[in-house]
């Protein structure tokens, strides 16, 4: 890995986990959007060894992360592969080890509309919701049954309306906001089948 990401104690960041096989224009533009439409000091790529909820291994971490890198260049931005370091391999599992290592950092969990459907398979997906604040950016096909899956559901009352989208990183948990925005129609899972460019 290259180092430890880097924050202080009050700033905000952005954390959004993937396998990232491959990252790709949809997952820039999904960044780009969340700094500026929350407001955070920092978005961190948070590369996963391997996704839990998928049976296919990835592609070998260290291809991942340098493609990743060579994609993403923003100076608010960092790609780590710090999961691999911290010995984690579930969201939940992660945030209790960023929290107790940055003391005083304000996390938020960024994601897709598509995650937010699935969200009630996450580990520990309710301590999750209850730790941090949660960012949901729109994909293609996914906002009505984001909207109405179980975790929109549970936490209907916590969901902030899209006009206090700047106030989201520093809102106590629970606390998630919903983004429509203008959208980018790739997924890695497309990608890999063949025939679609990344960039």
């Amino acid at each position: 890995m290259q180092g430890w990401p880097v924050a202080r104690a009050g700033q905000t960041v952005g954390l959004l986990g993937g396998s990232f096989d491959p990252a790709h224009a949809g997952h820039v533009h999904l960044t780009e959007q969340a700094l500026a439409r929350f407001r955070l000091d920092w978005v961190w790529w948070l590369v996963s060894p391997g996704n839990p909820l998928k049976a296919r291994g990835p592609a070998p971490l260290e291809d991942r992360l340098a493609a990743a890198r060579g994609l993403m260049r923003h100076p608010r931005v960092q790609v780590t592969g710090i999961e691999t370091d911290l010995g984690t391999r579930y969201t939940a599992q992660t945030l209790r080890a960023l929290t107790a290592r940055y003391p005083g950092v304000r996390f938020t969990w960024l994601m897709g509309a598509d995650n937010l459907t699935q969200f009630h398979r996450w580990q520990d997906w309710r301590w999750i919701m209850c730790r941090v604040p949660i960012g949901v950016l729109a994909r293609p096909g996914d906002r009505i049954s984001a909207r109405t899956g179980m975790a929109a559901r549970v936490f209907r009352a916590a969901q902030l309306g899209e006009d206090r989208a700047p106030v989201l990183a520093r809102t106590p948990a629970p606390a998630w906001c919903f983004l429509n925005m203008p959208m980018v129609a790739l997924s890695s899972t497309a990608i890999r089948s063949g025939g679609i460019s990344h960039l």
